[in-house]
């Protein structure tokens, strides 16, 4: 399933006021989202913002790392 994947380094900002993904570099962004770091609210808004700026399906990105953490590490099905 992960043949062709990629891993991608995020910074998370939580609670802001406005929603925004910023590109730093190919394999890293920072991103901010309005929902607090509860009920695991934060990481999937996470993933549905970086499935839409990658044009992918949700379900091709997953957090291996940083769980309860602001810097994560996704691991991203490309196929």
């Amino acid at each position: 399933m992960y043949d062709d994947a990629m891993h991608i380094k995020v910074r998370v900002k939580t609670g802001a006021k406005n929603e925004s993904i910023r590109k730093v570099s190919d394999d890293h962004y920072e991103i901010s989202v309005r929902e607090k770091p509860e009920a695991n609210m934060a990481n999937k808004r996470v993933l549905a913002l970086m499935a839409r700026a990658l044009n992918l399906p949700a379900a091709r990105i997953r957090i291996t790392k940083g769980h309860h953490s602001p810097s994560k590490i996704l691991l991203v099905d490309t196929k």
